[in-house]
């Protein structure tokens, strides 16, 4: 009987510790419902520049994998969650990092996505406060929704403009190398 007490013990602390992932304070569920799609934590980390943490991210998807290109060219629901930790971070600066990472993603050529890029940014337009939390969403019959703090901030479609999208977090020239590191759970 003991033992068995002990072996059901070790159990569930050992699912307690996969249940949720803990960075800068910030805790990702191994789970997440959007709607009705529930996505699994691929990975999650931290944005920083020049040694300050800025917000922590999280990639949802609905089968892990660690191959950046897949992921990114994949046409299966996932999410990007982002937790604002820092209150250095306004919607002026969030706004600049978004542009100068749709420019990498798309290698420069934006002028595809400009419009639908432009509809995006404007989800950033208003006063973003530490402890604000974004979740950008990918539904393929759908697009791309964005949420700030459970409040529907819009959509936009397009395959196209997901792949440039995630390929802010996962490109070749992501916005953090650590981050996407670790959004591909390595």
């Amino acid at each position: 009987m003991k033992k068995a007490i002990v072996f059901f013990s070790c159990m569930f602390l050992a699912f307690m510790g996969t249940a949720q992932k803990e960075v800068a304070g910030v805790t990702f569920q191994n789970k997440e419902m959007f709607d009705n799609q529930e996505l699994t934590l691929n990975g999650a980390g931290i944005r920083e520049k020049l040694w300050i943490d800025l917000y922590a991210g999280a990639l949802y998807v609905s089968e892990k994998s660690s191959n950046a290109e897949e992921i990114i060219n994949a046409n299966k629901p996932m999410a990007v969650k982002l937790h604002i930790v820092s209150g250095l971070i306004s919607s002026k600066k969030m706004i600049s990092a978004v542009e100068e990472g749709f420019e990498n993603s798309t290698k420069g050529n934006i002028a595809p996505l400009e419009d639908r890029i432009n509809t995006f940014i404007g989800f950033f337009k208003d006063e973003i406060n530490k402890g604000d939390v974004f979740d950008i969403v990918y539904y393929p019959e759908t697009g791309v929704v964005a949420y700030k703090n459970g409040e529907k901030k819009g959509t936009v479609e397009g395959m196209d403009f997901k792949k440039a999208l995630f390929g802010i977090w996962l490109s070749n020239r992501p916005a953090d190398d650590n981050l996407k590191e670790a959004m591909l759970g390595k």
